[in-house]
């Protein structure tokens, strides 16, 4: 529990956490900033890391963030951009390599009485990518932990490789670009600093729509169909 906390306490103050952090890594960050990345997406049992809102948080700091004391903490742009879509792409391929692997006795590992991957999101994972196909692996970049399951599963599914490592780098870098891109342009305004937490759970927010579409869709056809019967 006290880890979980820490965790929402890193994603609700990710703009104070990095001001810290670069100031006292200094160089360093660049490689706590990859390892997070890396393994919110290459490792199945770490869903919860901070993805979308660190991206956007980062290419903050790539434009200079200038802390209460006037010290200003800041991050080079295009070596963000270049580290992260790396991070992004190897944190997937691992994951695609654990999924055809190791995936279906990964399945069955537990701790105490709960088991180390929670079957529900590999279901929700296997129909969001049934509707989608291939597609899955650019559109799940996008959705908090369906974006760790997706490449997991397409091992699992013995997915050509050649066609999931296409996905794979089109999807890391528009996922990487797009969010800190945005970071970088709009971080800094007044209104997103004075609001950064609000602006974090919009992020959040935003990413869990396709799975709501593809919920309520379901839900819907599902009615529908009864209805038909």
């Amino acid at each position: 529990m006290e880890f979980l906390q820490t965790v929402l306490d890193f994603f609700l103050n990710l703009d104070k956490h990095l001001f810290t952090m670069i100031m006292d890594y200094g160089l360093w960050i660049y490689l706590i900033l990859f390892l997070i990345i890396f393994v919110e997406t290459g490792l199945v049992v770490m869903p919860f890391l901070p993805g979308d809102s660190l991206l956007f948080a980062a290419g903050t700091f790539c434009a200079g963030v200038i802390g209460a004391t006037g010290e200003t903490a800041s991050l080079n742009l295009w070596l963000i951009l270049a580290l992260l879509t790396v991070a992004a792409i190897l944190g997937d391929t691992l994951n695609y390599y654990l999924g055809k692997n190791v995936g279906l006795k990964m399945l069955g590992l537990k701790i105490g009485d709960k088991q180390l991957v929670n079957p529900k999101y590999i279901d929700q994972t296997q129909a969001f990518y049934s509707k989608n196909g291939p597609k899955t692996i650019i559109i799940a970049r996008f959705v908090p932990i369906v974006r760790t399951f997706a490449p997991f599963v397409a091992g699992i599914g013995s997915m050509n490789y050649s066609t999931f490592i296409k996905y794979n780098v089109i999807g890391a870098v528009v996922w990487v670009w797009s969010l800190t891109l945005m970071g970088y342009f709009f971080g800094n305004l007044p209104i997103v600093q004075e609001n950064f937490e609000t602006v974090i759970f919009g992020i959040i927010g935003i990413s869990l729509l396709p799975m709501v579409w593809e919920y309520v869709n379901a839900k819907f056809l599902k009615k529908k169909n009864n209805q038909t019967l």
